[in-house]
């Protein structure tokens, strides 16, 4: 599985061209270039709380200063000196006046004959933010290939910027394979299943911060599915099938993929998920995942994740996990990295009572996968596993 990943990392690149685009309507997109500050945050010395502002700090025991008529709201210009021995108002967020560096929390005064009255000690600058302690002006904010986060966009507009340079987003498209399908609502025979892949793949690529476009079901029809990948490649960025990715006789996309001469059946020592068909098709990178539902996920969490990060301009990103003490039990043999489908309660990670690839409702059981490595070994209830949540893949 390190291999197959290594490979992927090495042989990708961004496909997707940079357009500008809103602050405002940049979340999830990945950044085409480098950001720096044109503003400083905050932009002038400000107050941290409602209180009273000074000039010093004070030492042990009673105090009382003198008001001046002024106050400062947040918002205000600070053009007006505050004569030293005096205090003013001021309010949380306001830009600190000439002649105040401390500022006292209202709590902890008395307002009595136009001064405020306290008990020291206070520290020279309490309650104050330095201008630019946050960010200064120039300071690099976001780099190029960062996917924006809520908080990005918070920091982009506290320095004042309203647009940046983006890559537009991926657009991914899911097809699924096979006669044994029908799609729900519709008559299924004795010998068909309901096309359970495809609203999964659908949602998974979305949660993956990418454009889901929905390209249906083709039967094993070897014309047929040609056709559809034609269409698709002048539709999408990149291709996921499900389904005819081995090397069977009805495995038709890994057959039209060794036709066009790009194609990579990859048999990764990897369980749930064996056979991943990698190929080109006009142009277009495609992903044969397996038909197994279970499995076509588990490929497109730990192969697709990271690959579409990259082909949508992102850096290579692998799944984040955590160890967690384990509450099963499992002897494993070596020669396969295992997933497991888990999920955590009262601190421990448990799994799910069957490992049948076949096993749907396990998916939607658990809340991320348990990663065993390569290597053979016993887990025993208590143990440290890795966990690995849905949103650690980035799901």
């Amino acid at each position: 599985m390190d291999q197959a990943l290594v490979d992927l990392r090495t042989r990708l690149s961004c496909v997707v061209d940079a357009e500008t685009a809103p602050v405002s309507d940049a979340l999830d997109r990945v950044l085409a270039t480098d950001i720096t500050a044109p503003r400083a945050h905050p932009p002038l010395p400000n107050t941290a709380v409602d209180g009273y502002g000074f000039l010093n700090g004070r030492g042990e025991g009673d105090h009382h200063i003198p008001l001046v008529a002024q106050h400062m709201p947040a918002g205000a210009t600070p053009d007006t000196s505050v004569p030293a021995g005096t205090a003013i108002r001021i309010l949380t967020g306001a830009a600190l006046p000439p002649g105040v560096d401390t500022v006292i929390l209202q709590e902890d005064v008395e307002v009595k004959d136009n001064a405020i009255h306290f008990t020291g000690p206070i520290k020279q600058g309490a309650n104050t933010r330095k201008a630019g302690e946050d960010v200064k002006v120039g300071d690099a904010i976001a780099q190029a290939g960062r996917k924006l986060t809520p908080a990005d966009l918070a920091l982009l507009s506290a320095v004042g910027v309203s647009e940046v340079t983006a890559r537009r987003p991926l657009r991914v498209g899911i097809l699924s394979t096979g006669d044994e399908l029908v799609q729900p609502g519709a008559d299924a025979g004795p010998g068909q299943i309901y096309d359970a892949n495809r609203p999964m793949l659908m949602g998974l690529i979305s949660r993956l911060g990418h454009e889901a476009v929905d390209l249906g079901h083709v039967r094993d029809d070897r014309d047929v599915l040609r056709t559809r990948l034609d269409h698709a490649a002048g539709q999408v960025d990149v291709i996921f099938t499900s389904g005819g990715a081995s090397a069977g006789d009805a495995d038709h996309v890994s057959a039209l993929l060794n036709e066009a001469g790009a194609m990579a059946l990859w048999r990764i020592a990897i369980k749930p998920g064996r056979p991943l068909a990698l190929g080109m098709w006009q142009g277009k990178p495609v992903f044969g995942l397996p038909g197994n539902p279970v499995a076509a996920m588990v490929c497109t969490l730990v192969f697709g994740a990271p690959a579409l990060a990259m082909l949508a301009g992102a850096d290579w990103s692998g799944p984040q996990g955590f160890m967690v003490p384990a509450a099963f039990s499992k002897t494993k043999k070596a020669g396969r990295r295992e997933f497991l489908r888990a999920r955590i309660r009262g601190g421990r990670v448990e799994v799910f009572a069957s490992e049948g690839s076949g096993r749907i409702s396990g998916l939607s059981w658990a809340e991320g996968l348990v990663e065993l490595p390569d290597e053979a070994m016993t887990v025993a209830s208590g143990d440290l596993v890795r966990f690995i949540p849905w949103s650690g893949f980035g799901a």
